[in-house]
């Protein structure tokens, strides 16, 4: 059986069509589409899934090491990364890695407890897609983009730091 997938979600910062199916590990491929899959099915049945036509993407626990992953998903569109409850942030850290330590530049998706609060936050680690539960506003949760306008740290989205814009005013 598959889990169901949200209508839609956030991508690059405004709402999408969701196009990926969350695809449980004995239910059955499809015959075309975008689907993601566990690690652990992804590992077992690599060959089968790369020869069935469809896009795969690999949902990972925030339990793996992403510096061992990395090689074997740099070619996968897609790594969903699980929020198990809000005040785990292992996701974060992931996510952080996969863009700045080896360059990935697939979508990196959000999937379980992801927040209004934690959305900006996320996105400065390099989560650029996010799953929001049912009982969440998509519009609502748009605005939390635009809840700081100025960041302190470098981050992963490129986002010019407080300390960059000083540096490039007169003197």
């Amino acid at each position: 059986m598959s889990a169901p997938s949200p209508r839609s979600v956030i991508l690059d910062r405004r709402i999408a069509a969701n196009e990926w199916l969350n695809l449980a590990d004995d239910a059955a491929l499809p015959a075309a589409g975008k689907v993601i899959v566990s690690l652990k099915r992804f590992r077992a049945e690599r060959a089968v899934l790369e020869a069935a036509g469809v896009a795969v993407g690999v949902r990972i626990p925030n339990t793996e090491d992403v510096g061992v992953l990395a090689p074997e998903l740099s070619e996968q569109p897609l790594i969903a990364v699980e929020i198990p409850k809000f005040a785990d942030g292992r996701a974060y850290s992931q996510a952080r890695v996969l863009r700045e330590r080896y360059g990935y530049r697939g979508e990196i998706r959000a999937q379980g407890e992801v927040l209004h609060d934690q959305l900006l936050h996320l996105s400065r680690c390099g989560i650029n897609a996010f799953e929001l539960r049912a009982d969440q506003d998509a519009q609502d949760c748009l605005r939390a983009f635009a809840d700081h306008s100025l960041a302190y740290q470098r981050g992963a989205d490129g986002i010019e730091t407080v300390w960059q814009k000083r540096r490039s005013l007169p003197a």
